[in-house]
């Protein structure tokens, strides 16, 4: 790891905490407002640095909220599809204009490398082209019937839909919802995590707003974990989606059932790369580092598992091992540094603690295993056993643990041992072959030579097992069927006669 920590040499966050921006000490209820909930300190987490201070909302304001959006969203709902389309658009145009305005928040608040917050907002442009897309996409079909008389079936917003967005990514984590949730015709409330409220949320309603979104239409109410429970029981929000831990996924089923609510769940994922014995060990190495240390491994679709044929595993241990010595970590407001720092001390010492757990339990150090502050080194683990927590976990920190096989059952086997199921890489010289294991893999996503990570506004995005459950995002049919009801209608031209 070479580590550059100098804020005096790379500290460019300055000046977003001198100028307050139009969310200082504020929520966001379709215009800018005090919350009843006390302030929250946006922490730059590479230099421990308040560079922003906003409004946390409580239980009562969320209850004016929803209110608010159920008063909103009936006459958005019934406006015609080119004016919601408008908007997106226009925020798509604002943004690609000047990515500046979630860059430079992207990248202190939520430690972002310079390459991965530009990734991510080149994702947010293409969600909302999609979500003006997706305004004007057809909405129903014709249905056959036994009786002569026209038979269909559409579909009609859910009313209000409510959003729980995580750190990670938070900007696309919660606009993939958010924009296609407004495009169908809802109402949305918008609960970021604390530690990203700016660029998970705030910034995202400001850009929303410069749009022409109508006021009452979105919501942003940073806050904890009341104020998301509020949320997801408040019997006047019909729609959840959330994005986050399987843990807190499983109690957020468990509330919302009751209430018979939609509730989209996108979660935790313990990722395999499956590299085959006729893989180009330099490209699998390189494709491997990419997916488990890509934005420090907090990722949901990082790579987690490494499972690399016994005749190639040396090499390519390697090789990762090379490679991760040498990618720069430090503040990420420096550009020349890769990788940035880990969200918050709690996460790092989970981290810390499952490589050392390893490490003791037998597992060779290959690379990495240290931090200074918030800075983890991008680790490689080898030799592990198969029950160690760094293979049975997510660990959510930039750490490859490589294990070995010598059948192609044999690994899937492996792969398939997980309670997981988001997201496998094959990397192989034979594609085809590659196809026909991925129907023997339980996975909601499996790509062929690329690694686990990836992600694309026109795809259905989304896992089985304990990787998610109640829908995906991305993509108009799937976009529909979330944030939509099916509604059937028949129209005939008498009135039916009945024997009563």
């Amino acid at each position: 790891m070479t580590l550059t920590t100098d804020p005096a040499a790379t500290d460019t966050t300055a000046g977003t905490a001198v100028a307050p921006a139009a969310w200082d000490r504020k929520i966001f209820t379709g215009r800018w407002s005090e919350g009843h909930g006390g302030t929250i300190d946006v922490v730059a987490p590479a230099t421990g640095k308040v560079i922003a201070t906003v409004g946390a909302a409580s239980t009562a304001d969320l209850d004016a909220a929803v209110e608010a959006a159920t008063a909103a969203q009936k006459a958005w709902g019934a406006a015609t599809y080119d004016r919601r389309a408008a908007v997106f658009r226009r925020a798509a145009q604002l943004l690609e204009a000047d990515p500046d305005r979630l860059l430079r928040w992207l990248v202190p608040e939520s430690g972002s490398g310079q390459g991965k917050a530009a990734f991510e907002v080149g994702l947010l442009v293409a969600e909302l082209n999609e979500s003006a897309a997706l305004a004007s996409h057809p909405y129903g079909e014709l249905l056959h019937s036994s009786k002569p008389r026209l038979s269909l079936a559409r579909r009609v917003p859910v009313g209000v839909v409510g959003v729980i967005s995580p750190f990670n990514f938070p900007a696309i984590l919660a606009l993939r919802s958010v924009a296609p949730a407004l495009a169908v015709g809802n109402a949305v409330i918008l609960k970021p995590d604390p530690r990203t409220s700016i660029s998970g949320g705030l910034a995202l309603a400001e850009l929303l707003a410069d749009a022409g979104l109508p006021e009452g239409l979105l919501h942003v109410l940073p806050g904890g974990a009341e104020v998301g429970h509020a949320l997801v029981v408040h019997p006047g929000v019909p729609c959840l989606s959330f994005t986050g831990s399987t843990a807190a996924g499983r109690k957020i089923g468990a509330a919302a059932a009751p209430l018979l609510k939609k509730v989209h769940l996108e979660l935790g994922g313990n990722n395999a790369l499956l590299v085959l014995p006729d893989a180009d060990v330099d490209a699998a190495a390189s494709a491997g580092a990419w997916g488990s240390f890509l934005h420090q491994g907090q990722v949901c679709m990082t790579t987690g598992r490494h499972l690399v044929h016994s005749s190639i595993a040396a090499e390519y241990t390697a090789k990762l091992a090379e490679k991760a010595r040498n990618i720069p970590v430090g503040d990420p407001t420096d550009p020349a540094n890769a990788l940035g720092p880990i969200i918050d001390a709690g996460q790092r010492d989970k981290i810390h603690g499952i490589v050392t757990a390893a490490v003791e339990g037998g597992a060779t150090l290959a690379a990495g295993g240290t931090y200074e502050g918030l800075f983890y080194a991008p680790t490689v683990l080898a030799d592990l056993a198969l029950d160690s927590a760094a293979l049975t976990q997510e660990i959510f920190g930039p750490v490859a643990p490589v294990i070995t096989y010598d059948t192609v059952d044999e690994a899937i086997d492996l792969i398939n041992s997980s309670e997981y199921g988001l997201s496998v890489g094959i990397l192989t010289s034979d594609a085809f072959r590659a196809f026909e294991l991925a129907g023997r893999i339980e996975s909601g996503i499996v790509h062929i030579n690329d690694q686990t990570v990836d992600d694309e506004a026109t795809i259905p995005f989304g896992g089985v097992k304990a990787s998610g459950v109640g829908g995906h995002f991305g993509g108009a049919r799937a976009n529909l069927e979330s944030f939509t009801d099916l509604q059937w209608i028949t129209v005939q031209s008498t009135i039916e006669r009945y024997p009563f």
